[in-house]
């Protein structure tokens, strides 16, 4: 009998790269990966540069399936569902179908926060979360629309500077005070927010939807101070979360996110995670760098080589030409934010004395990035 496979549950960005980087180091093992979609190969962060780029969603699309069955020696199953894992018989379950599995990659990814309000099921409005989003999108999108963008995070903000770079008339309605809150401090979210308002976006700060009607033109967003926002379509970019379902069923540990330690074990024999729908040594970090520093460790791991990850500092970068920012979040609360600020141009730095925990730069400061990721304190040293 053959052996048992290496089964990865997902073919996002973390289930692929997890995928190539195994083959590098293993090009005999069997390797099943599984997916809910078409599976599909594509770059998510591209999502929000197509406009800017004049990519529809079959130019953003690399491989289809079977050439990524082909590249990757691997078998995929795409369009299908796991009902069931378990870990004691580590067997998965498909309609009734058993596969065994040798050891199983959990890469589930994360799914957007929905708001529940009137309205907010109405065809017209959008979460953009995979490249058939994207796809339904544009497809839906009129030249010259209209679009109100619900969230002013790193995925609202990019996709209004996207939008504009297309022609499209954007509006930003945020509950928060600034833009990237949270994620920056608010001189830098401020920063972004005069950078893009330059350009030609308009944002409601402070506000929120309460309910969106169908109208004969396309639809009227109404704030919660009862202000009016005519619209032809809505973006909803409120954030992710993970998918937890499956590894919930399976009775895996899960907090923020499947708790795994830095080798990305979970709390059942031969189970791993990564990617957005893992919580690593503590850490849920939704973003490029850490996932593909994950991915060539738990490579290893998988080829008989136990790895743990090590994160260095790792930036992140928004596609936010109006006004761009790079910040490298502080790991820890020891310490405090000084700035040195020019308009648009700000660099803010988070020390404890004379130790670098982070920054953020705006503007023109953008290109230090490499020279004060040096200096910065490690996630794990």
């Amino acid at each position: 009998m053959p052996s048992a496979p290496i089964v990865i549950i997902g073919t996002g960005l973390a289930g692929y790269s997890l995928a190539r980087e195994f083959r590098k180091l293993d090009k005999e093992t069997p390797l099943l990966l599984i997916s809910r979609d078409d599976a599909v190969s594509y770059s998510k962060p591209m999502l929000s540069t197509g406009f800017t780029k004049q990519k529809t969603a079959d130019e953003l699309a690399m491989a289809d399936p079977g050439k990524m069955s082909t590249q990757l020696n691997a078998s995929i199953r795409n369009f299908t569902e796991v009902d069931k894992i378990d870990t004691e018989l580590k067997q998965l379950t498909i309609k009734g179908e058993v596969v065994d599995y040798s050891r199983l990659v959990m890469a589930t990814g994360a799914n957007v926060n929905k708001l529940k309000f009137p309205g907010s099921d109405l065809p017209g409005v959008f979460s953009i979360n995979d490249l058939a989003d994207y796809r339904a999108f544009r497809g839906a999108l009129t030249p010259n629309a209209k679009v109100l963008i619900m969230g002013a995070g790193l995925i609202g903000c990019e996709y209004a500077n996207d939008l504009l770079a297309g022609g499209y008339s954007v509006t930003i309605a945020d509950p928060a005070g600034t833009a990237l809150n949270g994620l920056v401090p608010t001189p830098a979210g401020n920063a972004l927010v005069s950078g893009l308002e330059s350009a030609g976006i308009s944002f409601k700060f402070g506000r929120f939807v309460a309910s969106l009607e169908k109208t004969r033109s396309g639809l009227k967003a109404t704030l919660d101070d009862g202000s009016i926002i005519e619209t032809d379509i809505v973006i909803s970019a409120v954030g992710l979360k993970p998918d937890l379902t499956l590894a919930s069923g399976a009775g895996l540990k899960c907090e923020r996110g499947i708790v795994t330690n830095r080798a990305m074990e979970t709390s059942a024999a031969d189970v791993y995670a990564l990617g957005d729908c893992a919580q690593i040594d503590g850490h849920v970090l939704l973003y490029v760098l850490p996932l593909m520093a994950s991915a060539k460790a738990l490579a290893k791991t998988l080829s008989g080589e136990r790895t743990e990850v090590s994160y260095g500092v790792m930036p992140v970068a928004t596609k936010t030409p109006a006004c761009p920012v790079v910040v490298s979040p502080p790991m820890t609360d020891k310490g405090e934010w000084t700035f040195e600020q020019d308009g648009q141009n700000i660099k803010g730095l988070f020390k404890d004395g004379e130790q670098l925990h982070g920054f953020v730069l705006t503007g023109d400061f953008a290109a230090e990035k490499q020279a004060l990721a040096k200096m910065t304190s490690k996630i794990h040293p």
